[in-house]
């Protein structure tokens, strides 16, 4: 029955994001402009990291495009709830933990749509990469968006207004895209700001996807990306199914 409503769910938000193509589209171009814009100031300079300088901006650029999107997910639900839609699906057997399941899974699938198109992209400009890492690099965005959409909704099932989520969201991404090293290696940062960046859980992904990019499938950015990146996507998911079923009970 699980797999039944989950599907049931997640065809009627796929379907939403079909009718929607370009929003699909839309959600790609900001990294495409740091792609377009910022990807050639790097090129020769040495950014303290093995590969090129597109080994170390696109990983960066794919996270960002799941860290930005999904935490912003949540506007959805806000919107649903204040229609009743959300409580109308509350009173149906559909398992809670499909309610959110459906969604996530949706909003994997629309960002790694996005993340083929960027690595596209990156191709065309000089990017050269293993297809096991471009690949690597496709599960850690899905699994990001799992977390990351999970959280966000479970925020818009708390609160009213979007006027409350937007300045709760921004709190988290800015600081989030800052000390992961998104844009740039925390290895180039000052100490002090290296080993504040080891608080971020993004940081060993971002870590992790580089690696990956290079060729490098083994070793310790490789095993803490993956297990914070499936922890932190499993005590999401626990997070979201929870609030999905107690919330305005």
């Amino acid at each position: 029955m699980l797999l039944h409503d989950t599907a049931l769910i997640y065809g009627r938000y796929a379907r939403q994001s079909l009718r929607s193509r370009f929003a699909l589209l839309f959600g790609v171009l900001t990294p495409l402009l740091y792609l377009l814009f910022f990807g050639p100031l790097l090129t020769g300079l040495p950014l303290g990291a093995r590969g090129s300088s597109w080994q170390v901006l696109v990983p960066g650029l794919l996270l960002q495009l799941g860290l930005f999107g999904a935490l912003f997910a949540g506007f959805a639900v806000i919107m649903e709830n204040g229609q009743g839609v959300v409580e109308r699906m509350r009173v149906t057997p559909v398992s809670r933990l499909a309610l959110l399941l459906g969604r996530v899974l949706r909003d994997a699938t629309v960002f790694v749509f996005q993340a083929v198109l960027l690595v596209l992209s990156a191709l065309v400009m000089g990017l050269r990469a293993p297809l096991a890492g471009i690949l690597i690099g496709f599960a850690f965005v899905a699994l990001l968006t799992l977390s990351l959409a999970s959280l966000s909704y479970a925020l818009g099932m708390r609160v009213r207004t979007p006027q409350e989520f937007g300045p709760l969201i921004n709190m988290v991404s800015m600081p989030s895209m800052l000390l992961s090293g998104l844009m740039l290696p925390m290895s180039l940062a000052p100490r002090w700001l290296d080993v504040l960046s080891h608080f971020v859980p993004f940081r060993y992904l971002v870590d992790a996807v580089r690696d990956a990019y290079v060729g490098r499938y083994t070793g310790p950015h490789m095993l803490y990306g993956v297990l914070v990146a499936v922890g932190f996507a499993a005590l999401s998911v626990i997070v979201g199914t929870r609030v999905f079923r107690t919330a305005g009970a």
